[in-house]
């Protein structure tokens, strides 16, 4: 979900900043990056929420709500307000797999507990995104995501629709993560770069503030 925006970003500050510099990204779930970090194959990771490894750090870059993806068929699409959570009780939350992102999918499954509701989940072994965001036109589940993901699949796919949550709301926290152990010239410049990206998108600000103005700002009608 970072390929949408976060790692976009980052990227080309690292570009700007180190024009020398080749960064070969690749894709993994966030649950396999600390791993991948502390082995070598891959010098730097972005995750949601990583949990704590040791020989490896971790730095929070952003912070931004989940908003709800919706099929245009499904009721909740005609909802121009915020969706309290509690309105998903009786919906099929289309999730990745818990052992992909243990953290993020336990903050979601707490909120709605926390909601008043047990939420019913359906989650495949290792989904490709777009499979994924393929079921939701026909309004039968329904998909909890970070906002900046959520405003692109809307955008990019005719049959869904994204729509704020109501306070407290649920959020998601991106962390660059790096190996404890000396680290080269090369990650201390690209985490350099990376830091500035998030201090000039502001992107540690009010996670709230993030949904309305960015959210609002894409349409003129509430996504």
């Amino acid at each position: 979900m970072a390929i949408f925006e976060t790692l976009g970003a980052i990227l080309a500050a690292v570009e700007e900043d180190n024009p020398n510099m080749t960064v070969v990204p690749s894709e993994l779930f966030s649950a396999a990056i600390p791993g991948s970090v502390l082995a070598g194959k891959v010098d730097v990771g972005l995750a949601l929420h990583p949990e704590p490894m040791r020989g490896v750090r971790s730095e929070p870059l952003r912070a931004e709500p989940l908003v709800l993806l919706v099929g245009k068929r499904h009721r909740l699409s005609a909802e121009e307000r915020e969706i309290p959570l509690a309105s998903l009780e009786s919906e099929t939350l289309l999730l990745f797999p818990r052992e992909l992102a243990p953290v993020y999918y336990d903050n979601i499954i707490a909120a709605c507990e926390q909601a008043g509701f047990q939420p019913s989940v359906t989650a495949f072994p290792d989904p490709p995104l777009p499979a994924m965001l393929a079921r939701l036109p026909a309004g039968r589940e329904v998909n909890l995501a970070p906002a900046s993901f959520a405003l692109h699949a809307a955008t990019a796919h005719l049959g869904i629709v994204a729509r704020e949550i109501a306070d407290p709301g649920i959020f998601a926290e991106w962390s660059i993560t790096w190996p404890a152990r000396a680290q080269s010239a090369a990650i201390a410049r690209f985490l350099e770069s990376a830091r500035r990206c998030a201090d000039e998108n502001n992107w540690l600000r009010s996670p709230k503030e993030t949904t309305s103005a960015e959210l609002g700002a894409s349409s003129p009608a509430p996504l």
